[in-house]
């Protein structure tokens, strides 16, 4: 993250307590999202200070950071969590190697129809194993790329390197932060603490995209989150992902809806987007026509595959991401890949993408412009995959079914536990990881279910 340029005097201190591993698993996650998560509190103390402030002292503890990891799955008193599907799964084809399926949302089944219909099965486990033993992977992998349907080959971290769409990621980090208009400079609004008065449109789904703008609400952003009511959600994820924020329903098939949102982007300072790589582009909806809409505007676009290379346009998930890029076979080996026992490359893309929203916003504010932010899954697992599968070796590598219990024990998660009063009820949750001296992150709005709220601004800091 050299790259971003985060001024290292913006900082007092930094402390990461505690030691790897925290996890049972063969990378160091703790250890990764805890740098995402300092560099973070480095670039909010910036801001900080770009409004007068004192740099201030950063502290993340890495069991914090490591339960942020899979943050739905502690949450106590909120909505069920998701089942795990058995398409959803890694199953081994007919030439020796693994693929991982994804079937998408429990509750809309298309794209775990479209994958049975290709196979020709039943969607139950024994039915699908022995259906994908009749493929050739990377047949079948194309086959359901050409569907705009969710599978990936397992590959090692050199294959993924040397297939084209590895190749295209190398060439960046784990964000960019590009300028792609100028500007005159945009003072920071100054009302108490980083972001107080920055406002933030949140059009993202799962956990990535929705955990880079909570983690924008802990520094005081105003964060509107709206969401389609004919789209399938996972409440727990929602629950835990929206902390701080406001949200509201906006159907843009209909034109008074897509209108009111050219309303919002107008007084926005930050757009967050996470759907299918194009899809709001199609609809009017681009960097391109927003910086233009709103000039000064940060947007934000977090994927799977990345923002350039021939797979730029696919759709993914976690899953995914830690497969075809080296994680699930240097986590589980060869003769049965896993996935590594948390969430590490949704919650921690969602960080990184948050670290650029604040570098683009500490550039705004010095020398003008427009910003595009770009994060994705696999750029966040080729970052942990460099750590090398080799930097630790627990005897028993562990996978995390989803659904089942988290993969720290309870007595290491329940410091950083937290309840607030929401429309849930009494909901237990993790508080903030992040800590600083003189703005300690913090949520000024309870997590709610999605449609809560108008799709207005509130008064700038009003919170």
């Amino acid at each position: 993250m050299d790259a971003l340029g985060l001024p290292e005097s913006a900082a007092a201190s930094v402390e990461i307590r505690g030691q790897e591993p925290i996890l049972p698993c063969r990378y160091p996650l703790a250890q990764m999202a805890a740098s995402a998560i300092v560099a973070g509190g480095i670039a909010a103390s910036d801001l900080w200070v770009i409004q007068g402030g004192q740099p201030q002292s950063i502290r993340v503890d890495l069991d914090a950071a490591a339960a942020g990891l899979m943050g739905f799955a502690v949450l106590r008193g909120g909505p069920p969590l998701p089942r795990a599907l058995p398409l959803s799964e890694l199953y081994r084809c007919g030439d020796g190697r693994w693929i991982h399926f994804h079937g998408g949302y429990p509750d809309s089944p298309h794209l775990s129809r479209g994958i049975l219909e290709r196979l020709d099965c039943a969607d139950e486990r024994n039915a699908i194993a022995s259906a994908t033993a009749k493929w050739e992977s990377h047949a079948l992998e194309d086959t359901l790329a050409d569907a705009g349907l969710c599978a990936a080959v397992a590959r090692t971290a050199e294959e993924w390197a040397a297939h084209p769409q590895g190749a295209a990621l190398r060439r960046f980090g784990p964000v960019e932060v590009r300028k792609i208009a100028e500007g005159d400079p945009e003072p920071l609004p100054g009302l108490g603490r980083p972001l107080a008065g920055i406002r933030v449109l949140d059009l993202t789904r799962v956990l990535a995209g929705p955990t880079c703008a909570r983690t924008l609400a802990e520094h005081g952003a105003d964060v509107l989150h709206l969401a389609s009511p004919r789209l399938p959600n996972f409440p727990a994820f929602v629950a835990d992902t929206s902390h701080g924020k406001l949200s509201a329903h906006l159907d843009l098939d209909r034109a008074a809806d897509i209108e009111r949102l050219r309303e919002l982007v107008s007084e926005a300072d930050v757009f967050c987007e996470g759907y299918r790589p194009g899809s709001l582009g199609r609809r009017g909806f681009g960097a391109a026509e927003l910086t233009r809409l709103r000039p000064g505007l940060i947007y934000v676009t977090v994927s799977c595959y990345g923002h350039e290379g021939p797979w730029r346009g696919r759709r993914g998930w976690e899953q995914l991401a830690q497969t075809v890029s080296g994680i699930a076979l240097g986590h589980g080996g060869a003769d049965h890949p896993q996935l590594v026992p948390a969430a590490a490359c949704d919650y921690t893309t969602g960080y990184l993408a948050a670290v650029g929203v604040l570098v683009a916003l500490a550039r705004r504010a010095r020398e003008g412009g427009s910003y595009h932010v770009h994060a994705s899954l696999c750029q966040t697992a080729m970052w942990i995959e460099r750590f090398g599968a080799d930097a630790l070796a627990p005897e028993k590598p562990a996978s995390v079914e989803l659904g089942g219990p988290p993969a720290l024990a309870f007595d290491r998660i329940a410091p950083w536990l937290t309840e607030s009063e929401t429309p849930y009820g009494r909901l237990t949750h993790l508080a903030p990881v992040l800590q600083m001296s003189e703005t300690p992150p913090r949520w000024s709005r309870p997590s709610s279910p999605l449609g809560s709220d108008p799709a207005r601004w509130p008064a700038r800091g009003s919170r």
